[in-house]
């Protein structure tokens, strides 16, 4: 499984999910698969909203071989568009790595680029990574175990539901933008490319981070925390961290954050959070394609107001 987001194993969890729709499209040279795309397409709420946030995701962007030509890459975009441009209102990419080379290919097919920031993190060894990492997240770790935090390495269904009820109020709170039901956290738990590693102080879950990996990456896909709520806890803080000393310590190269904002959103606050654990910023971008352009502003107008609430 050498790349997660676009493998068969992936894609069975997306189907055991019963709330994403997956889809998998390929383009193929004579007898041999050149690049494909696998995904999900998302819908949230009741039946107006779901209808107004229909959406496709491909994590990670498109499989792409080495020897792939600029023409393949835009026959499989343009196959993606056929098949799925009346489901969605737009077909979304979020890289995970460089595409600089094939994004004209991606613009004839009708993507636009959007810068989008993220943080990858050196994981060789144990060494590299404290030798990286901000000295207040070290000690912001080493103050949450001296008051009493510990870590869930092997954490129950009855913890990780307790970890979903941090997570969603976070994202309830601050974030304001739909999260999966706790159904989803629970076929995720069940798969063999997860690692849940959860933070307990006084007998509660209060934080965690969801990892996910494949061969040589270790991502981070969820992480919350109750921040500010006991002196000298940081739950977010623990959590990442040893989500990044799980990496150093299994043989993962890098360690992914999965996002840090789009340049410009002055105080992204996430961004600052990430950027003290030592990882390099980089800006892989996002690809869009915009099927439904109505539907689309009218989507970001709501998106915009609710995060004004």
């Amino acid at each position: 499984m050498k790349d997660l987001f676009q493998s068969q194993e992936y894609l069975d969890f997306l189907r055991n999910t019963h709330l994403l729709e997956p889809f998998d499209f390929s383009v193929q040279r004579e007898d041999r698969i050149v690049g494909y795309m696998r995904g999900y397409i998302q819908q949230d709420g009741g039946k107006m909203k779901r209808f107004l946030s229909r959406r496709a995701i491909v994590n990670a962007g498109p499989y792409l071989a080495e020897d792939i030509t600029r023409e393949e890459v835009k026959e499989l975009l343009q196959k993606c568009i056929l098949e799925l441009k009346k489901k969605v209102i737009y077909i979304e990419t979020r890289n995970f790595k460089d595409y600089s080379a094939f994004r004209t290919a991606f613009e004839k097919a009708g993507f636009q680029y959007e810068p989008h920031y993220d943080f990858i993190i050196d994981t060789k060894d144990v060494e590299t990574v404290e030798a990286h990492m901000g000295k207040s997240r070290k000690r912001d770790v080493r103050l949450s175990l001296k008051s009493g935090a510990s870590i869930v390495d092997d954490p129950t269904r009855e913890e990780v539901i307790a970890f979903y009820g941090v997570l969603k109020e976070l994202y309830q709170t601050k974030v304001k933008t739909p999260l999966f039901p706790l159904s989803f956290f629970e076929t995720l738990f069940s798969t063999s490319f997860s690692k849940f590693i959860l933070v307990r102080y006084e007998n509660e879950i209060v934080g965690g981070t969801v990892c996910v990996y494949d061969e040589e990456t270790v991502y981070e896909w969820f992480a919350c925390g109750k921040d500010g709520v006991f002196k000298n806890v940081f739950p977010s803080t623990m959590a990442t961290y040893y989500g990044i000393m799980f990496a150093a310590e299994n043989g993962f190269k890098r360690f992914d954050m999965m996002g840090a904002g789009a340049p410009g959103d002055g105080g992204y606050g996430v961004r600052e959070f990430k950027a003290k654990f030592g990882g390099e910023l980089v800006e892989y971008g996002r690809f869009r394609y915009v099927a439904n352009k109505p539907l689309y502003s009218l989507g970001k107008l709501a998106v915009g107001l609710m995060k004004k609430l």
